[in-house]
């Protein structure tokens, strides 16, 4: 939805909402490679993996691709939004819609690549039960101690410093706009005393309250991002360093579905906090639901030229075949003379 919306209104192509459409195809992303297996496996057929070694690689590959792409497109607009009200002069040439998109390219590439090796590390595998094989389970494919380097690298890429570097970046931002919100509280008591003012400064408190709006949204997609990874994150440490493992099969699938909450949420939050997008979502419903009358009402009118139309030539067809009779009744008529 929030991809459709960005590309069909030419407003909303701003280089935040390009990231946004990245962050929006990352979460969809892990739904689909997630949501379905895990109801599949674990609801339906209790822990038996049916879509075999290489749906075992496909489907962990798709959902790390997705996980880390969107944790890049995070850190990727909160730089954008921090050289835009930060440093204005140097967004001109920085923060624009074409730069954004080389920019996402460039996430997803790196993306790609970080977690190509999911597609060797991962292997199907028998679950033995009194000595028979029972089910297949997709499981690592070595030890869990071979995956700690890869696992503190994900924590560190794609969560702590993320995290660290959005509330830095916040903090100067959230500082900028102070400072401009004391200045234009200045500006306007000067008007005051100088009315010719008026007209050169009177976009300046819209223009605030408009970043405001857009950074207070990013804020709230960050802080949700922490919080709901945060019990699967806190869990995979512990694990990493605990002589007995934590493995209650509640608390994984709680922390499971804080990450697809995660992924489901974000169109909610932009329609929440943002009326930009909460006015192009409601033009682009009015706009269908318009298409759909309209084709609705050109359907029946073209039914009722139809009809009409095939009146007319039945009625037609019956004025000749009434007049048929008279053009041949001269001759006869001729030949009773004769």
């Amino acid at each position: 939805m929030v991809v459709i919306v960005v590309v069909k209104t030419k407003s909303m192509k701003t280089p935040t909402n390009c990231y946004l459409v990245s962050l929006s195809i990352a979460d969809l992303l892990v739904l689909v490679a997630a949501v379905p297996n895990e109801i599949i496996s674990y609801y339906v057929l209790g822990d038996q993996w049916i879509w075999g070694r290489l749906g075992c690689a496909l489907f962990i590959f798709l959902q790390y691709l997705g996980i880390n792409a969107s944790s890049l497109s995070i850190t990727s607009f909160t730089v954008e939004r921090y050289i835009a009200i930060c440093h204005p002069m140097k967004a001109q040439k920085v923060c624009t819609v074409h730069r954004a998109k080389r920019i996402i390219i460039g996430v997803w590439i790196f993306a790609l690549i970080y977690c190509c090796p999911w597609l060797f590390l991962t292997k199907v595998e028998p679950i033995y039960y009194k000595g028979y094989c029972d089910i297949e389970t997709c499981t690592f494919a070595l030890s869990r101690k071979h995956y700690l380097g890869y696992f503190f690298a994900d924590l560190l890429i794609f969560y702590v410093f993320p995290l660290l570097l959005s509330c830095l970046l916040y903090a100067l931002i959230a500082r900028i706009l102070f400072t401009n919100n004391n200045i234009t509280k200045n500006v306007g008591n000067s008007r005051l005393c100088h009315p010719s003012t008026v007209n050169s400064k009177k976009n300046s408190p819209a223009n605030d309250n408009a970043r405001v709006q857009v950074v207070k949204m990013l804020i709230v997609v960050v802080a949700v991002f922490a919080t709901l990874w945060l019990p699967y994150r806190a869990w995979l440490v512990y694990n990493s360093f605990a002589e007995h493992r934590y493995m209650e099969l509640w608390f994984l699938m709680f922390c499971k579905t804080m990450i697809f909450v995660n992924s489901a949420i974000n169109p909610i939050l932009y329609n929440a906090l943002s009326v930009k997008f909460r006015r192009a979502f409601k033009q682009m419903f009015y706009n269908c639901c318009k298409k759909r009358s309209n084709n609705k009402i050109n359907g029946q009118k073209r039914k009722h030229l139809t009809d009409h139309s095939s009146h007319n030539m039945k009625r037609n067809t019956n004025t000749l075949t009434t007049s048929a009779p008279k053009s041949c009744a001269k001759p006869e008529t001729f030949q009773e003379e004769l």
